[in-house]
């Protein structure tokens, strides 16, 4: 063959390999986006679930209680992915994460469905439990058989760029989600949506599913799987070599204590706490938070693919614990900032820029009682908007009492943001997002290049999904209750208490990376 047909045979070769590692990314990304979107349908609606599934009497207990129901999902990832881990290792990537995906799926159209705590009373939030563990428990096998699948197709010089576009997916789920949620909301009435439009994208989702499970099952089998099937070179037992042999346990809790438990804390600080921040200690209006964190996503996903590029140019360590640096100095700055531009202290009040209503309404269940809002809005000079709604409860007797004193009215605030200050918040949350691309761009391949083929699914899943389930899905509940103690205490800087523990374990993570972890990548042990 001469050199001219040598050349032009590579540069085929070469397309054809581009070709069908895209298609594998396209079918592990486009399921593993749905499992995100599924996921985080729950946490981005999780202030209005708190009214659905839970007694209304305390609303601060409701939103603690649906956070935690959140976390659950979360702590029960690492048993799905011991589970699905030890299938995929057996059976084979392609069908094991077939499974995981009907099981969101379908998990997430019957939360759209169950009645409200008024309705069936303790029954929905337990329902809602049941079916938010089925959800963790499919998240748990997903995430490593797509990354495996990705990875076990990729040229071993460039897995940090083909599986940091799998990396995007969960950002782009989360995207997705507040998309269709703002769509849903700004298509109906304020009454419509708190009523049952807040179902909808529950039960948008199994339309999705059905898309990518066409396109899923006509996926082939990773070819080093199938390639070490052919030869019986695949585990029998891969729960005991993964976590029974002393070598390789050495790897997984390397794996969790020097990268996933940082990387965890980083990316729900950066997405879901940064989202519960501007809605319960902002007061934000609910549709300019979605809009801004939306924006503020989309602007940063890109950086997920340029920092696993990067990281196959100097390392995957290097690229990681520099953003888990960054990431702990520059965290409470940033959050005194985004608290302080919606400071009222210091701004002026416009000219006629106070109003105020009285509204009566029935009380829903006792016929002789009303429910009693004064309504008050004040506009500043720089276009912020502030509302204020206090509910009171009377009877014909005046004010309902509760334990021989008037019953403490309802107050709620909200604030609309003028534009300066929403694209400052933008540009907040998109700082912190960029934090979460350096950690997390590079990790799927750092991961699945620490395992061998045979015990790889089940090694690999079970760290990230301990580091990413338990560490950072703990995050948006601890975070508030920290920011609710320093609150009830006193505390002068109360707004920053939650985030001391995204810090200490991103601390404690960095500091065994940096001394355990090697630099280079490809550190494959058989």
């Amino acid at each position: 063959m001469s050199d001219n047909n040598q050349v032009s045979y590579e540069n085929m070769n070469e397309r054809q390999k581009n070709r069908t590692i895209w298609s594998v990314i396209t079918a592990s990304s486009l399921g593993t986006l749905i499992e995100w979107y599924d996921f985080y349908i729950f946490g981005s609606l999780a202030v209005v679930l708190a009214t659905k599934f839970f007694p209304a009497d305390n609303p601060t207990a409701a939103f603690l209680s649906t956070l935690a129901t959140f976390a659950a999902g979360f702590v029960v990832r690492p048993f799905g992915a011991l589970f699905f881990g030890r299938l995929g290792d057996l059976i084979g990537r392609k069908y094991t994460f077939l499974v995981t995906l009907l099981i969101m799926g379908f998990s997430t159209f019957l939360i759209g469905c169950i009645p409200s705590y008024e309705t069936i009373g303790f029954l929905a939030p337990v329902l809602v439990l049941i079916l938010r563990l089925l959800q963790g428990l499919a998240l748990g096998g997903e995430y490593g058989g797509a990354a495996t699948y990705v990875a076990e197709y990729a040229q071993p010089g460039r897995r940090g760029y083909w599986t940091s576009w799998i990396q995007t997916t969960a950002t782009a789920g989360l995207f997705i989600s507040l998309i269709v949620i703002l769509v849903t909301k700004t298509s109906l009435s304020a009454e419509e949506f708190d009523g049952w439009g807040w179902r909808v994208p529950f039960w948008i989702s199994i339309l999705m599913v059905g898309v990518s499970y066409i396109i899923r099952k006509n996926m082939k089998e990773s070819p080093l799987f199938a390639k070490a099937k052919s030869e019986g070179k695949t585990s029998k037992n891969p729960l005991k070599e993964s976590f029974g042999n002393k070598f390789n346990f050495k790897f997984v809790l390397l794996a969790l204590f020097g990268a996933a438990m940082g990387q965890g804390v980083i990316w729900y600080t950066g997405q879901f706490y940064a989202m519960s921040f501007l809605q319960k200690v902002m007061n934000v209006e609910s549709a300019q938070v979605d809009s801004l964190m939306a924006t503020a996503l989309f602007l940063g996903t890109p950086f997920f693919v340029f920092f696993g590029w990067l990281s196959d140019k100097i390392g995957r360590k290097a690229v990681m614990m520099t953003g888990m640096l960054i990431a702990i100095l520059a965290y409470r700055p940033i959050y005194d900032s985004m608290f302080k531009s919606v400071n009222f202290e210091t701004k002026t009040i416009a000219a006629n820029g106070v109003t105020e209503k009285r509204t009566v309404k029935v009380h829903d269940k006792i016929a002789t009682d009303s429910l009693i809002t004064f309504h008050k809005e004040t506009l500043y000079t720089d276009g912020t908007l502030a509302k204020k709604d206090s509910i009171v409860h009377w009877s014909a007797a005046g004010p309902v009492m509760k334990d021989g004193k008037a019953e403490e009215p309802k107050v709620t605030h909200s604030v609309k943001l003028n534009d300066d200050t929403k694209w400052y918040l933008v540009l907040m949350v998109f700082i912190q997002v960029i934090f979460v691309t350096m950690v997390y761009g590079p990790i799927a391949a750092f991961l699945v290049e620490m395992f061998p083929v045979r015990i790889r699914y089940t090694s690999m899943s079970l760290p990230y999904h301990i580091g990413n389930g338990v560490f950072g899905g703990l995050l948006p509940a601890v975070a508030t209750y920290l920011v609710t103690t320093g609150k009830e205490a006193g505390h002068a800087a109360w707004y920053l208490e939650g985030l001391w523990y995204p810090i200490g374990v991103a601390t404690v993570c960095l500091i065994i990376g940096i001394f355990y972890l090697k630099s280079k990548n490809n550190n494959i042990h058989e």
